[in-house]
């Protein structure tokens, strides 16, 4: 790993409990910051309202001082009871086609999340996908957290396990087999991200209404790149909130979502989106570096990665004398 990606560790990951709530509902109060939280929704009428109710209850309503002063969830197509449930649990509730009607809305979560800049108004912006369960509140003010206490800081990414049924640490297959390893590669700064594609994440507004949002699968990936391209590595930040359970998809799914993220990470590579020319770093960093839980946290574990190729074997003067002979 690079010791500034070390450096980083150390200085830039946290966890939800460093941050107390009462502090940070002192830190927005004197600043005047506003914060909204937006739920990209598709077919979630069974985990959307309990989520909904998680964060008014310990968010907005229980506090003498509301940490999140918007809640919205987007539909964006659902064919089930989405939008009624969200709505009755006490979220605003906006459909995808009613933002921005103007321009024809692309299926995609990214389409989502890009509409909803229009479609709120809080000076940090929260995602959180809408298909939690279990869901904790610190989900939301862990990652908020930072961005009311560290005025240097301004993308702040959740980390947290992720199992895959009674299987600890084994979900996320397409962050281990797709993300990592093209992150580590070519941007070997962000290697440090326990969870590059999770989908909550807290932003200042004025950082993401300069990214493009791609609309698809690849939005996580290609807002963590172009924020990393934008303001550095020091403003990027993130905060363990414990286990993250949720619906898994199937491997097809898991297949094409894999292509978009591939092809989201080609795109920012033809553009230059990556530091390995201006900092002096190799095209292809040949390392991978991957967590594992421990008794204070996650801890980064680095390996080789095999980089080494043979030429043809008939350009090779041994095997063509034995040809001769």
């Amino acid at each position: 790993m690079l010791e500034e990606v070390e450096r980083w560790l150390a200085d830039r990951s946290w966890s939800a409990a460093d941050r107390p709530l009462d502090q940070l509902l002192d830190r927005k109060r004197a600043a005047g910051t506003t914060v909204s939280v937006v739920l990209p929704a598709l077919d979630e009428e069974a985990t959307v309202g309990a989520i909904v109710e998680v964060i008014r209850r310990e968010l907005i309503e229980g506090l003498p001082f509301p940490l999140v002063d918007e809640l919205l969830v987007i539909d964006s197509g659902s064919t089930d009871r989405t939008a009624e449930v969200a709505a009755k649990a006490g979220a605003r509730v906006v459909h995808r086609d009613e933002i921005l009607p103007r321009i024809p809305a692309l299926p995609g979560k990214g389409e989502v999340l890009w509409r909803s800049l229009l479609a709120t108004g809080g000076d940090i912006v929260c995602f959180v996908d809408a298909d939690l369960r279990d869901f904790s509140s610190a989900f939301v003010s862990g990652i908020v957290g930072p961005l009311l206490t560290e005025p240097d800081v301004q993308f702040v990414k959740a980390m947290y396990d992720r199992p895959l049924g009674d299987a600890p640490g084994q979900g996320g297959r397409v962050t281990e087999l797709v993300a990592r390893p093209l992150l580590n590669l070519h941007w070997p700064q962000l290697a440090g991200f326990v969870q590059p594609l999770g989908g909550e994440y807290a932003v200042r507004r004025s950082l993401l209404e300069r990214l493009p949002f791609p609309v698809g699968y690849g939005v996580e990936l290609g807002l963590l790149v172009d924020a990393l391209h934008t303001v550095g590595l020091d403003a990027l930040a993130q905060v363990d909130v414990g286990v993250r359970v949720h619906r898994h998809q199937d491997g097809q799914a898991l297949g094409r979502m894999a292509a978009a993220i591939y092809r989201t990470a080609l795109m920012r590579l033809s553009r230059g989106h990556t530091p390995s020319h201006r900092w002096g770093y190799p095209q292809v960093r040949p390392e991978l570096t991957q967590f594992e839980r421990g008794p204070e946290g996650f801890v980064p574990r680095t390996y080789p990665v095999d980089t080494e190729e043979r030429p043809p074997m008939l350009g090779v003067k041994e095997y063509a004398l034995r040809r001769v002979a």
